[in-house]
């Protein structure tokens, strides 16, 4: 009998690398079973369509991402603390998982909207920061949505700048200035 969560795994391996090397789009079956080394019928005992594993290899990635943040927040002392863990393992994310963080980034707009909004969710998790943060006064009331956005946009920005080599690697050098960037924008008086 086959092995098959290894060939699951060698499934999803080699379906990061092709998404992110030549785009989701234009990856097809045939290419994704020819660099996987299997039969393209083996795909299809795996997943019912492309779309299938697609959604498969963001669902699980981008909740296990969320655990991560709500993990690295654990033992630390107010929100100043908070965020620079959450900023934190996000570049250290982008730096040692490279290919499935330019995943996630390529096919978040067409995945998010069947996302819940709950702690699977690496969005819901900043977000419930903030409005934390909000309701024990150590930032200014605010729509929450709108701070979390900017925060993100912090994150993510430098992340698409990372990619396209309009900043050196590695991400975590950054991680300071983008937190005291983020305290600052959203009134922390703990912001350099």
């Amino acid at each position: 009998m086959r092995d098959a969560n290894g060939t699951r795994r060698k499934i999803h391996d080699t379906a990061l690398g092709l998404f992110v090397e030549k785009g989701v789009a234009q990856t097809t079956v045939r290419d994704l079973a020819k660099a996987a080394g299997i039969a393209e019928g083996t795909l299809y005992r795996h997943y019912a369509s492309m779309g299938d594993l697609i959604w498969d290899l963001f669902s699980s990635n981008y909740a296990a991402f969320a655990h991560r943040l709500t993990a690295v927040q654990n033992g630390r002392n107010g929100f100043s603390e908070r965020l620079a863990a959450v900023v934190a393992e996000f570049c250290r994310f982008f730096d040692t998982e490279p290919v499935l963080f330019r995943f996630l980034m390529l096919v978040q707009h067409q995945a998010l909207p069947r996302v819940a909004n709950d702690d699977d969710n690496p969005v819901e998790i900043v977000h419930r920061l903030i409005a934390e943060a909000m309701n024990s006064g150590e930032i200014p009331q605010q729509p929450a949505g709108l701070a979390a956005s900017m925060v993100l946009g912090l994150m993510l920005q430098p992340a698409f700048a990372l990619v396209y080599g309009r900043l050196d690697a590695p991400f975590s050098q950054y991680a300071q200035a983008i937190t005291a960037a983020g305290l600052a924008a959203l009134g922390s008086a703990d912001h350099a």
